[in-house]
Order: structure tokens, then C-alpha cells, then sequence
């Protein structure tokens, strides 16, 4: 009998299978993905058409993006550039296989036992591995859900050809002149970042009205100001009434401010959201709770209905995040394992992969002002930071919101170079329940980008160095 067994190898599920192994625990993983040879194929959609490809193509594309656009200024001169889209996509493979395999390899290290196929919860202590039409049963103490997601297919617009979901854009044989894209939510906009950038003529339909509505106001309209400025045309409260592939091009109607309109593109890419991959986890006779979204009913632990049972990632709720499934399995496999291990919701933090980057946690203003919360806010534009100006990189700002009581720091919002990774240094701050005031008091090297930080903090309390501050 195991202790533990993992029914999915996503980010969610081969790190609590690692873990649990770590701590002790006869742990299996069960992964259904294999490759064309029939190898294991672990890293789910992150690894494999999600997180690390969409990456490598968005670095492939800025590159050329650079070349083109940017090299000039800086004194290089480039003649006969071009694009080549297959030495592209090997690339991007590679990368995928490298990291891929390297799980294997995790698993063989920390001594969690790989089963290939599909998983499925009979009762509390039993699993079902289905394989090529074998059945085989796997006894265990704990079980550990883990099975992730899938795009969204809408019924005006489904998959064929030319109408593809975000695994199908990644894998473009050229460049399409124009591509429609529905949808302006992350997905969309890094793949609509990496076509554009390598010459298509890109649209973006989105139902809503708000541009990027999880992100703080005043950042998305920088961000919605700069994606136009780099040729998105996108087109928001405009909803998609029908859209037919005829081979060669796929033409689509769509309603904007009670109006029809019509346009026709070579790719049309449906970026709407995914839905948890949660039919036929458990059997009939033994049911696992679910919401009304098809996500696992769990508690702040990731408990299901059932003592033994947890669901971690994608098919939990809260954002569909690799680094969040990561932490809920590190933290269901310590707490398998007895101990009091526990996830702060609060900080898990967001980035969209565009150009600049777009990056935040915790509140945004608008929610502090909702829920009657007394703050403030310090500011710093990069235009203002010296390494960001000498890399010709100098594009939005930093938001720091601290409360006006205390200066605890409740959200940071970044659109700019390096948002991503300056945001992770508020994590960490956030995290020891930092001040404003703290950051402003650290030391940041000079000259870097994260400076910006440094800067917004200290204009929380009215003490910036490099901008005005507010007349007390």
C-alpha cells in the first residue's frame, strides 16, 4: 500500500509527489500524457503548452522585435533580417523536452514511483489506473488530485483548422497576416504580443467592457494605452456571435454597442478561459463534491469531502497559477505528513509575459476603496530610473498601497521592465508584513530597474528622491 497517491504530473501534482516523497511518504504519481515514442510526459500544461512554450516564443519574438525596431538606435545595423519560424519551434521544443525529462529524473531522485495512465478515485484508499485498456489498482492511505485544466470551447467558435485554442497558436507552421483573437484576458495578449511582433496583423475581441479588470485601474490603462501603441487593435464590449472556418480563412461576426460587424483572419485563436479537468475523477458510487464551475469542493486546506482526499491546482478554486498548485501541493503533502503547514492566499502574486511585463499582488486600489480601507499611494514611472533608460526600456511604473494607518504595504502593482521579478521582491517583503517605510530604509543596488520599487515605496510617505513629491 502507499502512502500517498498523485493523479495528475502538472506543476501542482509532481511537486506534491516530490515533496511527499521527501518527507518520507511511499508516494506514486499517475500521469496519462505520454510523447509519440509512449514516454511519460510530465509538467502538464505549463511545461508543455502553456507557461515554459508561450515563454520561449514570447523571448523568440522580442528578440526580433529588438532586431528590427531597436538595434539602430543603439548603433548596430542589421541587413537581410528575417524570421524563421521552424528553427523557432525547435527551440521552443527543445526547451520543452529539456525541462520535461528533467522531472523524470526528479521523480527518480527522490524516489517517486511513475505510473503511466489514466487515474481514477474508486474510494478512499483505492485507485484505478486504466492504460491502453489494462486496469490496474492501486491501494493507498491519502490521494492527492492534481488533474489540471483545458481551454474553453464556445459553440460559435469550435476548434478546426484555422479556429485553434492556445496549444494550436503555439504551434504555427508561419506567420499569419492577420489573427483574430478572442479574448483579452493573459492568454490572449501573449499570444497576440508574439505574433505581432513577428509581423501579423492582430485583433483582439473582448466581451468586456474594462480592459484587464483584475488589474489595478491605473495600470491597465497604461497597459491597454501601450498594447494599441504596439498594434493591438482591440476592440472591448464586443462579443462574438459566429465564426466559420471555409478553409482557407475564417470569417466572424461580432456585436459591439448593439451593432454587427464582420472581419475575416487567417488564424483565429480562442482564448476565453480554461474549465478543470474534473469528469470522471472519482466513480459513480463514491462522488467527490464539486462547485458550479466543475471545480473540486476543498476546504482552506485543500480537503475534499472525503478525510483522505485532496484536490490542488487548477481544479481548486482561486487563479489557475502553476506557482499556486506548486504551494497548495507542498502544502497538503506537509500536512499528510503531520505537519501544520498552511497557504497565504493573500500573496500569491499575478504576471502577464507581454512587453513590457504586468505584474502584481495583493490589493488593488480599487478593492481598498470598496471595502473602506484608508491608504495610500506612492508612484515611480521608469521613465524616471536610470538603467531603465539605458536600456532603451523605460515604459510605466511602479504603484506602491500601504495603509495610512500603519504603512503596512497591502498591494504593489508593476507594468514595466522586470515587472515579474520586481514584484517577487515585494512577495517576500509582504510576506514579513514589511512597511512602507522598510523598503524605503533597504539598500538597492544602483543602477537597477527594482530601484523603482524602492522609489514608489518612499513616495508612500511623501520622500521619493528621484520625482517630486506631493506638497504636504
Amino acid at each position: 500500500m502507499y502512502d500517498v497517491v498523485v493523479i495528475g504530473g502538472g506543476p501542482a501534482g509532481y511537486v506534491a509527489a516530490i515533496k511527499a516523497s521527501q518527507l518520507g511518504l511511499n508516494t506514486a504519481c499517475v500521469e496519462l500524457a505520454s510523447d509519440e515514442k509512449g514516454n511519460q510526459k510530465y509538467g502538464g500544461t505549463c511545461l508543455n503548452v502553456g507557461c515554459i512554450p508561450s515563454k520561449s516564443l514570447l523571448d523568440s519574438s522580442h528578440k526580433y522585435f529588438e532586431a528590427q525596431k531597436d538595434f539602430a538606435s543603439h548603433g548596430i545595423d542589421l541587413k537581410d533580417l528575417s524570421v524563421n519560424i521552424p528553427s523557432m519551434m525547435k527551440r521552443k521544443d527543445e526547451v520543452v523536452n529539456k525541462l520535461t525529462t528533467g522531472i523524470t529524473g526528479l521523480f527518480k531522485a527522490n524516489g517517486v514511483e511513475a505510473i503511466s495512465g489514466r487515474g481514477k478515485v474508486i474510494n478512499e484508499n483505492l485507485v484505478e489506473v486504466s492504460n491502453n485498456g489494462d486496469k490496474t489498482s492501486l491501494e493507498t492511505k491519502f490521494i492527492i488530485l492534481a488533474t489540471g485544466s483545458n481551454p474553453i470551447e464556445i459553440p460559435v467558435a469550435k476548434w478546426s483548422e484555422n479556429i485553434v485554442d492556445s496549444t494550436g497558436a503555439l504551434n504555427f507552421e508561419s506567420v499569419p497576416e492577420r489573427l483574430g483573437i478572442i479574448g483579452a484576458g493573459v492568454i490572449g495578449l501573449e499570444l497576440g504580443s508574439v505574433w505581432s511582433r513577428l509581423g501579423a496583423e492582430v485583433t483582439v475581441i473582448e466581451a468586456m467592457d474594462d480592459f484587464l479588470p483584475i488589474v489595478d485601474k491605473q495600470i491597465s490603462k497604461e497597459c491597454h494605452r501601450e498594447f494599441k501603441k504596439q498594434g493591438l487593435d482591440i476592440h472591448l464590449g464586443s462579443k462574438l456571435t459566429s465564426a466559420k472556418d471555409n478553409g482557407k480563412d475564417v470569417e466572424i461576426s461580432y456585436e459591439s454597442k448593439g451593432e454587427e460587424h464582420k472581419a475575416s483572419f487567417d488564424k483565429l485563436i480562442v482564448a476565453v478561459g480554461r474549465k478543470p479537468n474534473t469528469a470522471d475523477i472519482s466513480d459513480e458510487s463514491f462522488p467527490i463534491e464539486l462547485d458550479e464551475l466543475g471545480r473540486v469542493q476543498v476546504d482552506d486546506f485543500c480537503k475534499t469531502n472525503y478525510e483522505n482526499i485532496y484536490a490542488v491546482g487548477d481544479i481548486v478554486r482561486g487563479p489557475m497559477l502553476a506557482h499556486k498548485g506548486s504551494e497548495e501541493g507542498v502544502m497538503v503533502a506537509e500536512r499528510i505528513a503531520g505537519k501544520k503547514a498552511r497557504m497565504n492566499y493573500d500573496l500569491v502574486p499575478n504576471v502577464i509575459y507581454t512587453h513590457p511585463e504586468v505584474a502584481w499582488v495583493g490589493k488593488t486600489q480599487q478593492e481598498l476603496e470598496d471595502h473602506g480601507v484608508e491608504f495610500k499611494i506612492g508612484s515611480f514611472p521608469f521613465a524616471a530610473s536610470g538603467r531603465a533608460l539605458a536600456a532603451a526600456d523605460s515604459v510605466g511604473s511602479v504603484k506602491v498601497l500601504a495603509d495610512k494607518k500603519d504603512d503596512t504595504i497591502l498591494g504593489v502593482h508593476v507594468f514595466g521592465p522586470s515587472a515579474a521579478d520586481i514584484v517577487q521582491q515585494a512577495v517576500i517583503a509582504m510576506e514579513f508584513g514589511s512597511s512602507a517605510e522598510d523598503i524605503g530604509l533597504t539598500v538597492f543596488s544602483h543602477p537597477t530597474v527594482s530601484e523603482a520599487f524602492h522609489e514608489a515605496a518612499l513616495a508612500a510617505n511623501n520622500s521619493a528622491i528621484h520625482i517630486g513629491n506631493k506638497r504636504k
